[in-house]
């Protein structure tokens, strides 16, 4: 456990490597989320020797309330909570509006590479910090669908409430700081700047493929 700030984001992938060392050169990717989980994949993926890809997902907004999640959906598949009260037919809007502002993001961030086949795979699943952790958890239950092997989720801060339900949700669960007093992320950062596109594609160019 680190009761200190962390410098930035590199200093969080590099402890985390420690953590992780075990999967060192073995059957495993790193799927970081964008923009500020991709410079701490980034570091993991180089440390460890494994392939950086990216993981996208958006939660569907309850109609009367855009905040309050009602489900989520990435590219390839979805989970829906039970709202009698929302229309289908809005559901099914949301999926296809949400699903095209993904593929112009991956396509914006990978080219036009294939995202990597999970499964039979471990895969270290990787932001910069947890908030809420709603579209987190969203992510685990849509990247199970696809059958890796075993998900490892690994952020560097989070709130201390949160932990229990990442050891819940998660095959493996790596953290460096859980707070009590949980200010946001990037109050845990000396160095918490915004992670822009271009600075996504030159890291994942620069992974592309992983010597």
């Amino acid at each position: 456990m680190y009761n200190e700030i962390l410098k930035d984001r590199i200093e969080a992938g590099l402890l985390l490597s420690e953590k992780l060392k075990k999967y060192q050169n073995s059957n495993t990717i790193i799927l970081a989320v964008p923009r500020g989980g991709v410079p701490v994949g980034y570091i993991i993926a180089k440390s460890l020797h494994l392939p950086l890809d990216i993981v996208l997902s958006k939660k569907i907004g309850h109609p009367n309330n855009k905040e309050f999640a009602i489900g989520a959906v990435s590219m390839d598949s979805m989970t829906i909570d039970e709202h009698p009260e929302v229309p289908k037919k809005y559901i099914e809007d949301e999926i296809i509006r949400l699903r095209k502002l993904m593929q112009n993001k991956y396509e914006i961030y990978m080219g036009n590479r294939e995202p990597l086949d999970i499964k039979g795979k471990n895969i270290i699943l990787v932001d910069d910090g947890i908030a809420t952790g709603n579209t987190l958890l969203a992510s685990i239950t849509m990247l199970r669908k696809r059958n890796p092997a075993k998900i490892i989720v690994a952020v560097p801060v989070l709130p201390y409430d949160t932990v229990p339900v990442f050891e819940k949700n998660a095959d493996e669960f790596v953290y460096l700081i859980a707070s009590k007093y949980f200010r946001g992320v990037g109050s845990f950062y000396e160095d918490f700047n915004q992670v822009e596109d271009d600075e996504v594609i030159r890291l994942l160019n620069v992974t592309s493929p992983i010597e």
